[in-house]
């Protein structure tokens, strides 16, 4: 029980660890890596194709649209699993009478 614990704990408090040696923020997304990476390469001339058609406006309300957005597909993933699990097991009992 003690073993659990510990593993529980230094599992929520790794990615605190392994972050506070980093110097870029800590939970930014691909998107700001892959737009470092690409000013690395291209120097800073490239110009994008298309600008979004509507930006948040603060980092909290993106954060919560996309958890939104997760937690929608979570609902229609389960919903299914739980759909076909129910046919499965449908057609199981029929067998069995």
């Amino acid at each position: 029980m003690r073993l659990s614990i510990a593993a529980f704990l230094l599992m929520l408090l790794l990615p605190f660890v392994v972050f506070a040696e980093k110097e870029a923020e800590p939970w930014s997304g691909a998107d700001a890596l892959a737009e470092q990476k690409i000013v690395e390469i291209t120097g800073g001339e490239y110009k994008p194709w298309f600008s979004p058609i509507w930006e948040p406006p603060s980092g909290e309300i993106e954060t919560f649209l996309f958890s939104l957005q997760a937690a929608a597909g979570a609902v229609v993933i389960g919903y299914f699993v739980g759909y076909f699990r129910g046919i499965k097991e449908g057609m199981r009992r029929a067998e069995a009478r």
